[in-house]
């Protein structure tokens, strides 16, 4: 009988109270989907301990890798992002002391402050022995291609730890543009968690390879959730722009030596099978944007929820040999990271 997978999840969001009260500061709508108040799914969101290990042994998941929630400290000042970033992955770092073997870590960067978002990356991997960094696309108005990130990009490169992109709302210009005049309600989902997020951070990588940040940074590790982020669906037409960007691989080859790609608790067998056939099994990680994705099926919606053990029994039934779905459950990870383990000082 084979062994049983062991399955890290790289997208498992958490919010803090120092990110509740600066998010509070900048105006952001207090909801629960934001971790604001008493609902279940907020007080979800918020907890590092009890309730989310049960949740974790619900899903069938062994180690939760948490991160801020969307965008991080990526839509404060920049003397606000510093200090919370830095306050955010201290906490962070003392809730993967208080359960290691369960939890570890993607930093906050307060890429607002483009002098101190690498400093806070290199302190968060060596003293904090986080295994890479959450970053959330454009910051401001800023995409992610822009130059002053290169500092960023490099020190990442230097480490050997990957950035794991998630996306955030589209700007305003987007949103009247494309998803109002909607029935009540439909608009503002169809901008953010029904489509808007992935083409929004799908073009933040483009312009990152169009630009040539791969190029100047050949080593730097891209992780894309949602099977890509909508960018792996038209890589074979997207690539006729290899020639005008100059680009000094095709396009498909930046998306299989320079990205890994999870699902992020997305439990559709096709999204899986195509992404496989793209980027190849020994590129694929697993996540389940918990808890996004925890209990979640309107309407009896069957692809957006990993609770009841989904998370697992979706791994496991994967039309893959049992070496695969172990490097995609954990081996994968550890390859990328594993360097990382070896951090022993995680004084803050």
């Amino acid at each position: 009988m084979p062994e049983q997978l062991r399955i890290v999840g790289l997208e498992e969001h958490v919010v803090l109270p120092v990110l509740l009260d600066a998010w509070a500061k900048a105006g952001v709508p207090r909801i629960p989907q934001l971790g604001y108040g008493d609902e279940p799914f907020a007080r979800r969101l918020r907890d590092v301990g009890d309730r989310r290990l049960a949740d974790m042994d619900d899903q069938g998941v062994d180690v939760a890798v948490l991160s801020l929630a969307s965008p991080g400290v990526q839509n404060l000042t920049a003397a606000d992002a510093v200090s919370v970033a830095r306050a955010a992955n201290d906490a962070l770092a003392e809730a993967v002391r208080a359960h290691p073997r369960r939890f570890q870590a993607l930093a906050a960067i307060p890429t607002p402050s483009p002098e101190a978002a690498a400093a806070e990356l290199e302190r968060a991997v060596t003293r904090l022995g986080f295994r890479g960094a959450m970053l959330y696309g454009r910051t401001g108005d800023k995409p992610a291609d822009a130059p002053e990130f290169d500092d960023l990009y490099a020190t990442a490169e230097r480490l050997r730890v990957p950035l794991h992109f998630h996306p955030q709302t589209p700007v305003r210009a987007v949103q009247e543009a494309y998803y109002s005049g909607l029935p009540h309600g439909v608009g503002p989902m169809l901008a953010t968690a029904g489509l808007g997020w992935y083409y929004d951070l799908g073009v933040q990588y483009l312009r990152m390879i169009f630009s040539g940040v791969f190029d100047r940074h050949p080593g730097l590790q891209v992780i894309a959730g949602h099977w890509g982020e909508v960018v792996l669906f038209y890589l074979d037409h997207i690539g006729i722009l290899s020639h005008a960007a100059k680009l000094e691989r095709p396009l498909a080859d930046y998306f299989r030596q320079n990205f890994w790609v999870a699902g992020s608790g997305t439990v559709s067998e096709r999204y899986l099978r195509w992404t496989a056939e793209v980027v190849g099994t020994d590129r694929m990680l697993y996540s389940t944007d918990y808890p996004y994705t925890f209990g979640t099926r309107p309407g009896g919606f069957p692809f957006l929820d990993t609770s009841g053990g989904v998370a697992r029994s979706f791994l496991e039934q994967a039309p893959f040999t049992q070496e695969e779905k172990t490097a995609i459950g954990s081996g994968n990870w550890e390859t990328l990271t594993g360097h990382i383990a070896a951090v022993t000082d995680v004084a803050p």
